[in-house]
């Protein structure tokens, strides 16, 4: 027999947990949540005596969730899921998913590729919210930064679930003008004086262009920057010539392939996500519909 009186977790102490979690930052959860400040503090400093544990650490104008807080958060989602399947149920739209499935991707993914998915599920699926983590660093799974990660290698951990997709290469890219002025370029042997957009540390970068048959070295990189974006800003300038994997780089009018006989510099694409997936509608629709996605483009 189910023990009733020890069924007395409160959801909305519950759900303040959940959206500051998610929001991290106690005012944007307030306001997501029309309460006050003080009103969702209070849940929460409520939710802790009742618990006896700590949720949440300040960090600088936000808040960080503890160890602690990490492994209770799964159980308020599934919370939160089942609450909102009740109200689908009784609304008549159980069949529509809703909710926050947060992706995270490089900033050229952020910003070149992701747009056009988004918009293809929410024409499916118009309760879905991407949140789009844009970082050229690996955000941490298990943590639960995001909820779903498009990476250039597998994931080493056991408890994730990663599936290959149809890899899109990367290639040399220089606007129209650019061309127009420096060229033509007929082979590797022309771009040796050329300017090129580097890193702060172009090591690696000099030996894949040198095994691609380029004669450059460091004097080349005339700009340097970590930025994806600044990268390619600097590319359509007509400053420089630049690296892009051709599924972000295919929509630019303005840039073309500097040397279309140049393989490409092979690029793994890994869509990965944790274990939750399995028995996560939402996170399940966004997963599936991403990889088949990317396939599709890269076909």
């Amino acid at each position: 027999m189910r023990d009733w009186k020890a069924a007395n977790f409160d959801w909305n102490k519950a759900k303040a947990f959940l959206v500051a979690a998610e929001e991290k930052s106690f005012s944007s959860a307030a306001r997501s949540l029309n309460l006050t400040q003080s009103t969702l503090g209070r849940q929460i400093a409520a939710l802790e005596d009742e618990l006896g544990i700590v949720l949440f650490e300040r960090i600088g104008g936000g808040v960080e969730i503890t160890p602690s807080g990490l492994d209770l958060i799964e159980c308020v989602r599934d919370m939160a899921e089942a609450a909102n399947k009740l109200s689908l149920i009784a609304s008549g739209k159980s069949e529509l998913i809703s909710g926050r499935v947060s992706i995270t991707c490089s900033e050229a993914f952020s910003a070149f590729v992701l747009p056009d998915f988004i918009e293809e599920i929410r024409n499916q699926q118009p309760g879905i919210i991407v949140e789009i983590v844009s970082s050229n660093e690996t955000k941490d799974l298990k943590r639960r930064e995001a909820d779903i990660a498009i990476r250039n290698h597998p994931s080493k951990h056991l408890d994730l679930i990663a599936k290959k997709v149809k890899s899109s290469p990367a290639y040399l890219y220089a606007s129209t003008d650019f061309i127009e002025e420096h060229g033509p370029f007929d082979d590797v042997k022309s771009l040796r004086d050329m300017n090129f957009v580097g890193l702060p540390d172009n090591s690696n970068w000099i030996t894949v262009l040198q095994d691609m048959g380029l004669e450059i070295d460091e004097s080349n990189f005339t700009v340097v920057t970590e930025s994806h974006l600044v990268h390619w800003s600097i590319v359509k300038k007509g400053m420089a010539i630049g690296v892009m994997p051709e599924i972000a780089a295919r929509n630019e009018v303005n840039v073309k392939k500097i040397l279309k006989d140049l393989p490409g510099i092979p690029m793994e694409t890994w869509v990965v996500s944790h274990r939750e997936l399995k028995k996560n509608k939402r996170i399940r629709f966004v997963y599936d519909s991403l990889v088949e996605y990317l396939n599709r483009q890269t076909a």
